[in-house]
């Protein structure tokens, strides 16, 4: 519609939009309403936008979140993981700072000396704490 009065305006016609009261008997008013109705309830017109209810949206979460733990608690891996975070919704309302030092711990992966050791990156697993070798479980 916004095309239309773009394009009526462009080619020299005076346009004016008001509001009028609605069943006030106003024959313009009245078919206007009449085709609105229809438009309303012809199921050809296809939607241009699509809206879904917020519990649908919380249903749809809820569900993935089981569907998620279901996968989580299944699997054999991630053993460690899974000592620090048992729970998947637990975890994702945790506060985290993601580091370089969380992500090492918990995976046992990065650069900590048993690790490096282990891979035969460095020699030496001793702890830089000075209280013995590093140990990865």
């Amino acid at each position: 519609m916004r095309q239309q009065l773009y394009a009526m305006k462009k080619a020299g016609w005076q346009i004016t939009l008001q509001w009028v009261k609605a069943r006030a008997g106003t024959r313009g008013n009245e078919l206007a309403a009449a085709i609105a109705k229809k438009a309303a309830t012809n199921g050809t017109i296809p939607e241009s936008y699509k809206r879904i209810p917020k519990i649908e949206v919380l249903r749809q979460l809820e569900e993935s979140l089981q569907k998620w733990q279901r996968s989580w608690t299944q699997t054999t891996e991630g053993g460690t993981m899974k000592e620090y975070f048992p729970d998947i919704e637990g975890r994702i309302k945790m506060k985290l700072n993601h580091t370089g030092n969380l992500t090492t711990i918990p995976t046992r992966h990065g650069n900590i000396k048993a690790y490096l050791k282990r891979f035969q990156i460095s020699d030496d697993s001793t702890c830089p704490c000075g209280k013995g070798g590093q140990q990865i479980t």
